[in-house]
């Protein structure tokens, strides 16, 4: 395979996780070098696949997928993944009141810790407070 050919299809996996997430997690991106490196691009184009097929031929649609994904994520306390997935939810079209829905959810299915933290991570998305003051 060559040079080109190995980077183009390396690249068309990015731009399946673009089209998801808005972005290529990390952990991905690390996933990608080693497949170079190793000659295991297949394993990466066949995950990315799966995915894609799973999440854009599913009836929920992409919006509710990712809002799934967050939700499961933060019952199952995966910090890191709920974050990509929270992301993926308002790239999609999911407003912070969606989040805030999934998270009280989560409060409800699976308890404080990961409604604390799904709120810490939608906290991140909103823009600075004013300071208000100490106390409040």
């Amino acid at each position: 395979m060559t040079d080109d050919t190995l980077a183009s299809r390396t690249e068309a996996v990015r731009d399946r996780y673009r089209s998801t997430l808005g972005a290529v997690p990390g952990g991905v991106q690390q996933r990608l070098r080693l497949a170079e490196e190793f000659g295991r691009l297949p394993t990466e184009e066949a995950i990315a696949a799966l995915r894609h097929i799973v999440l854009t031929g599913n009836p929920l649609g992409a919006r509710v997928q990712q809002l799934v994904h967050f939700g499961q994520l933060l019952a199952l306390g995966r910090e890191h993944p709920a974050r990509i997935h929270a992301q993926g939810a308002l790239h999609a079209g999911a407003g912070i009141a969606d989040l805030i829905g999934v998270a009280e959810t989560a409060l409800i299915t699976a308890g404080v810790p990961a409604y604390a933290l799904g709120t810490e991570i939608i906290a991140e998305f909103l823009p600075p407070a004013d300071d208000v003051g100490p106390g409040y």
